[in-house]
């Protein structure tokens, strides 16, 4: 039963990342910038210092557009019609990413 319920679990984040990759663009430029730093950390070989840091950065904007998506579709739900506070809500969330 607990073996049951952790691969649930994982099954529905990845049906949440796939999600993402198919209805939201910013999400896939993320993934596509942050592969492209992750080549040129490579070629510029960083340390393990900077290596952390840049996989911190890069899991915090993932993360960050990831919060900001669910928070757009949780508004739109809730505030199918246009609403001021509904539009503040979700710009506030998109300059969480930015």
């Amino acid at each position: 039963m607990w073996l049951n319920k952790r691969i649930a679990s994982f099954k529905y984040a990845f049906k949440g990342l796939l999600t993402l990759v198919q209805t939201q663009p910013n999400f896939v430029i993320h993934l596509v910038t942050a592969s492209i730093a992750v080549a040129v950390a490579f070629w510029l070989e960083l340390s393990s210092t900077e290596w952390i840091a840049l996989i911190l950065t890069i899991t915090l904007v993932l993360f960050a557009e990831a919060a900001n998506s669910a928070l757009e579709f949780l508004t739109d739900l809730v505030s199918p019609d246009y609403h001021p506070l509904a539009g503040r809500a979700k710009d506030v969330a998109a300059a969480a990413v930015l």
